[in-house]
């Protein structure tokens, strides 16, 4: 099994993930700036994300602000309750 790289490319703000050493083939857009890389069998060898600072600070703040909507909800009010 070949192993995992992460690339970030600052002056681009792109980030790569290579899961295979295998040659792209194609690719799918998955979600806006998020591109998965196929090989020729249709294979996901990499990941491409463009913008990648900003996707990764959106992506801590919602999981931070998600888990902070739990904690509180869990949390007793100043009544007891």
């Amino acid at each position: 099994m070949s192993k995992t790289t992460l690339a970030y490319f600052e002056k681009e703000d792109v980030l790569h993930l290579s899961l295979s050493e295998g040659a792209e083939e194609g690719s799918v857009e998955i979600s806006p700036n998020i591109t998965a890389e196929l090989d020729g069998q249709g294979e996901l060898i990499g990941i491409e994300i463009l913008n990648a600072s900003q996707f990764i600070r959106d992506s801590i703040l919602e999981s931070v602000q998600g888990r902070m909507l739990k904690i509180s909800a869990a949390a007793p009010t100043a009544d007891g309750h």
